[in-house]
């Protein structure tokens, strides 16, 4: 008896054929992406140097920077693939917050902790915008988990860099989105305490569920435990118009 085949797995994201360009000052970028996928539960590690086009797709896959049209890009929302691309050619900007809302955490360099609010109400915005309950008690775990359960009742302004970055990690996990976009989430930081943040990190997202996509410059911090790794080739001959391609590395 032929044993059946294992099923694949299911594509949290899926981009085909896309391609961005931003436009300043006579100059032109253009980033095209031939293929990227991120299963659920997966860690992407996305490395390059300044300017090659991480913070362009970085901006696509927030849905906050609008694809040229053709090529497919594709977001799992439950048990459906939603056709992102199909929602911008039609504008629909609800749509998109909604799936921004929902699917997605981010994690920016800066932390981008809200400044006029505390710790814990930082903490707890996302789940309340989602009308989700009882996230107080998961909250509280990671916390002791990331080691700032103490912080509850500080301001981010009083915070290490080291203190706010877990804090932004546990934001953008609160609400249990089922992809998180980490931009350099660790540069604010020293080498060593980069690597433990990274593996915390990765440990509860892992347990969780979530994807990580996370860009960064800095290959040490992603040499080990990454399910998948892109770059990009960038011909820059023509100053004022540089082409980038985003291909995934062996």
């Amino acid at each position: 008896m032929v044993e059946p085949a294992p099923a694949a797995a299911p594509r949290l994201l899926h981009l085909q054929g896309c391609k961005v360009a931003r436009a300043q000052g006579g100059s032109r970028f253009e980033l095209e992406i031939p293929e990227f996928e991120v299963t659920p539960g997966a860690f992407i590690a996305v490395t390059g140097e300044s300017g090659c086009g991480k913070s362009t797709l970085l901006d696509l896959l927030a849905l906050v920077l609008r694809p040229e049209p053709g090529g497919r890009f594709l977001l799992l929302d439950g048990d459906e693939e939603v056709d992102v691309g199909a929602l911008w050619a039609e504008d629909d900007e609800q749509a998109l917050a909604r799936l921004r809302r929902r699917r997605l955490g981010y994690v920016p360099q800066s932390g981008g902790l809200i400044p006029f609010l505390g710790v814990a109400a930082n903490l707890y915005l996302p789940p309340r915008l989602n009308g989700q309950r009882d996230y107080r008690g998961r909250i509280h775990a990671q916390a002791e988990r990331m080691g700032v359960a103490g912080l509850f009742d500080r301001m981010p302004a009083s915070l290490s860099g080291g203190q706010r970055q877990r804090v932004a990690i546990l934001r953008a996990m609160a609400h249990r989105p089922a992809l998180i976009l980490a931009d350099e989430p660790t540069a604010a930081v020293d080498s060593e305490r980069a690597h433990r943040i990274l593996a915390q990190f990765h440990d509860l997202a892992r347990e969780e569920g979530t994807a990580i996509v996370m860009v960064t410059h800095d290959r040490s911090l992603v040499a080990q435990g990454v399910d998948r790794h892109y770059g990009f080739e960038v011909d820059a001959s023509d100053e004022r118009h540089v082409r980038s391609r985003c291909v995934r590395r062996a």
